[in-house]
């Protein structure tokens, strides 16, 4: 059985939509699951990137498609009333919600709850009543205090970076990244045992010489 790291940061909708689906795009397989938090802004300034919703067309762009994958699937989605938003105080309640076995981890219900708080209902993800009420609901199991919390999310964050992680949602098996919401047939074809990967399509893009380097 394969397993699975899920790198998720709530403020993406592409990290909701992969998430909402996964269950669906997996079906019959045998494999299991780890969610991690992490700091998608983060990622963006080791690797020098704008965010999506930073370059005007783009964030438009980025939301029509979002809630027409939403829609396409019949996932229930509505932008936040704000976007992009602060997401450190959901990660860190998420982190505070860590697994006691796997303190990198939080189980599915915590990410579910933290999606839908962000992605049902059109409200603002960082009212701070909301996420009060958030916090109280799921702070019978929050197992790290604040700043171990805070901690954890750092140190979950880094180790995604070092394992070239550069965006979420990211599925990691194997060592293998498998980046985005449209990477999940992917992901799928790989835990069937699909010979591809192991080929020249995987295997051969990292060979491929830079022709030409745009000036910062």
């Amino acid at each position: 059985m394969k397993h699975i790291t899920f790198y998720l940061d709530f403020i993406s909708p592409y990290a909701c939509l992969a998430f909402e689906h996964l269950p669906e795009a997996l079906k019959g397989l045998s494999y299991s699951v780890s969610y991690r938090p992490v700091l998608f802004a983060a990622m963006l300034k080791h690797h020098g990137q704008l965010g999506p919703a930073e370059i005007a067309p783009k964030r438009d762009w980025t939301y029509r498609q979002a809630l027409w994958h939403a829609h396409s699937k019949g996932i229930d989605m509505k932008m936040p009333a704000s976007h992009p938003f602060n997401p450190l105080p959901l990660l860190r309640l998420a982190a505070a919600c860590g697994l006691p076995a796997d303190p990198a981890s939080i189980n599915r219900y915590v990410c579910e709850t933290i999606f839908r708080h962000v992605w049902q209902g059109g409200a603002e993800a960082g009212d701070e009543q909301r996420l009060a009420a958030l916090t109280a609901l799921l702070a019978p199991q929050q197992h790290l205090s604040a700043d171990e919390a805070k901690a954890q999310l750092k140190k979950n964050t880094d180790e995604a970076i070092a394992l070239k992680v550069f965006g979420v949602p990211a599925m990691e098996v194997d060592g293998k990244i498998f980046w985005g919401f449209d990477a999940l047939p992917m992901l799928r074809e790989y835990l069937l045992g699909n010979a591809w990967f192991e080929g020249e399509g995987w295997n051969g893009v990292s060979k491929i010489s830079v022709g030409i380097t745009r000036k910062a």
